[in-house]
């Protein structure tokens, strides 16, 4: 289809034309530094006076970072509270679910023990608090699918966000009444309070989670959706590349993200060892009803996207006739054929001799729903990494209580993993990657993921070495979680370093390019739902997990990690040999310009239409 052609249909659809910068807003306007010649050609520039490089300026000049605004920060701070909600909380569930309620203790009849017992509540065993924590996993991570449709089709993001953090709020109050004392009292109660909780408080999770990070990249996507050349003091052209900019917007965002959840992991494991269960689930509330105060305060400032409606059945029936007469019986033949060249080409709108009336949108959106079911097919992998990253949260915590903890907490120690994060973050944004590029190396997302598979693999190595000599300097043996905590082997929790080190690492490689690919690969009007499958490859690798809950007791644990340390490797091999030729099209991917797209009746004209300062 021509530009003319597509500018037409455009018009047709929404009664006006696209703005030239790709349908946004036009409002943010360039920073002096990021000034450009007076003299750029006019074929070559931007609403705002940018100058677009030349296809020759894209493969020879230096590539440098965007300014990133100030409402960036802001909403990474809204996340920081609500990830310090979620942490903060969750950080206590293994020894609320696990372990005893203590007898002595500042206050026993709270689960609070004091410095050298164990906090503690219901009493229901390692293998049932695994299976509660994997649940709220699996349940965390599944739903943002749902709250990325809504936001996509109905709701946008803000309103989506609104009514997450609703939900979330009623879950983190039953789940404080589940803490109280007298409540404690009676199991089948709080474990009953306790669950119902758990079932809101994900729902909410899960809907904040697949907003918010598409969020806080279109507010610098709005004002530089394209790379564009500036000059630098010294008279140097550079290309100031979006690309760039929002891989290091999401590098900051994981880093408040973060300490979100340092803070609030830390203390709240000490308020449930000194004070009480019901402490370590209040103080978390209370700091998450500070996110929508943010929201509403700044929300004249955002930028965003309203929903297009009707975009997940379109894509759907788009992604059914480009598949047409290319299934098989045989899995191998339907994959090769997904992977054919021509398998998009032939469901184009140009290509159509009878269009259907489904069919509102161009060649272009077309190639958007292309890259976005690549960036989907590449998360079908992740499940094998986050079977690493989930042993943080569970097995690693109780493979602590077994060793020598000298006053410190056993779920105090996986705070090693954010500490980490947030003084690795930024070596990795300021001297990793750019030395790696100065290398004359690239280091692509898939390249990336690919390391985070490794670091997960050799984490769980550690941690399969650590619990063969728990076992053999355990008085217990191969029952060590079953000795009297008075009787630890001699062996130091700290020894576990190693393991939550690399965990970290994996996360940069992984969670993080994870997060990025799926905001630039995913059709733009379709990023929340995309971001959701993002995260619905964690709830898979949660319910993947329950199959090795029978591994994770005595004597078997050193199988446990060993087995999960073998797949991850088997599937970090399998992961690049996969998509080794998909890493060379990333530049190719993230050029492709926005499709024009009408998204009917049931959606006001000017949908999708980025809009500054609309009330949510």
């Amino acid at each position: 289809m021509s530009s003319g052609a597509n500018l037409d249909f455009v018009e047709a659809a929404t009664g006006e034309l696209p703005g030239i910068a790709e349908g946004y807003s036009n409002e943010k306007t360039l920073e002096k530094s990021e000034s450009v010649p007076d003299n750029a050609s006019d074929e070559l520039m931007g609403p705002n006076g940018e100058q677009y490089p030349t296809a020759e300026e894209m493969q020879t000049l230096r590539r440098v970072y965007g300014k990133i605004d100030w409402m960036i920060y802001i909403i990474g701070i809204v996340e920081m509270c609500e990830r310090f909600a979620y942490y903060g909380t969750t950080a206590v569930f293994v020894n609320f679910v696990q372990q005893d309620l203590p007898t002595e203790g500042p206050h026993p009849s709270a689960g609070a023990a004091g410095t050298d017992g164990q906090a503690g509540a219901l009493g229901l065993g390692q293998r049932t608090s695994t299976s509660l924590v994997l649940f709220n996993q699996f349940w965390s991570y599944i739903m943002p699918m749902i709250g990325g449709w809504l936001a996509d089709e109905y709701w946008g993001r803000f309103k989506t966000i609104y009514v997450a953090i609703v939900v979330a709020s009623i879950g983190h109050i039953l789940i404080i009444i589940a803490a109280i004392p007298s409540v404690i009292q009676n199991p089948d109660g709080a474990l009953a309070s306790f669950v119902l909780g758990l079932v809101l408080f994900g729902s909410g999770v899960g809907f904040f989670k697949c907003n918010i990070s598409p969020l806080i990249a279109e507010q610098y996507e709005a004002s530089h959706p394209k790379p564009f050349i500036r000059v630098e003091p010294n008279g140097e052209r550079v290309i100031v590349d979006p690309g760039l900019t929002i891989s290091r917007v999401y590098l900051r965002y994981y880093q408040l993200i973060n300490v979100g959840a340092l803070v609030g992991q830390i203390s709240m494991v000490y308020a449930e060892k000194y004070v009480g269960f019901w402490l370590s689930f209040t103080l978390p509330t209370i700091l998450f009803l500070f996110c929508p105060l943010l929201m509403i305060v700044c929300s004249k400032y955002y930028v965003r996207r309203p929903p297009t409606g009707s975009v997940l059945s379109k894509a759907t029936k788009l992604y059914g006739l480009a598949m047409r007469g290319r299934w098989s019986a045989n899995p191998i033949t339907t994959w090769k054929n997904l992977g054919a060249d021509d398998v998009w080409e032939s469901a184009k709108p140009s290509r159509q001799e009878r269009k259907p009336g489904w069919m509102t949108f161009d060649d272009a959106w077309v190639d958007e729903v292309r890259r976005g079911f690549k960036a989907c097919h590449v998360f079908l992998w992740y499940p094998i990494y986050w079977l690493s990253y989930g042993q943080m949260t569970t097995n690693l915590v109780s493979q602590a209580a077994t060793m020598k903890l000298n006053g410190v907490p056993n779920d105090v120690v996986n705070n090693l993993n954010p500490f980490a994060l947030i003084i690795f973050i930024p070596v990795f944004d300021k001297f990793i990657y750019p030395s790696i590029a100065h290398l004359g190396l690239n280091f692509t997302p898939l390249k990336k993921v690919h390391a985070g598979f490794a670091c997960g693999m050799l984490s769980m190595v550690v941690a399969a070495i650590i619990q063969h000599y728990i076992y053999t300097k355990s008085p217990c043996g191969k029952y060590a979680s079953s000795c009297d905590a008075d009787s630890p082997p001699d062996l130091s929790v700290w020894v576990q370093t190693p393991a939550y080190l690399l965990i970290a690492f994996s996360e940069i490689f992984a969670s993080i390019t994870g997060l990025e690919y799926a905001f630039t690969k995913a059709p733009r009007n379709m990023r929340s739902l995309v971001t959701g499958v993002f995260w619905f490859t964690h709830a898979f690798s949660a319910a993947l997990s329950q199959a090795f809950v029978p591994l994770a007791d005595d004597p078997l644990l050193v199988w446990l990690y060993t087995t999960i340390a073998v797949i991850t490797a088997v599937g970090g091999i399998a992961f690049w040999w996969t998509f080794r030729s998909l890493d060379h099209e990333d530049d190719e991917l993230n050029a492709l310009p926005e499709g024009a797209y009408r998204a009917g009746n049931d959606v006001p004209a000017e949908a999708g239409k980025v809009q500054v300062g609309e009330k949510a």
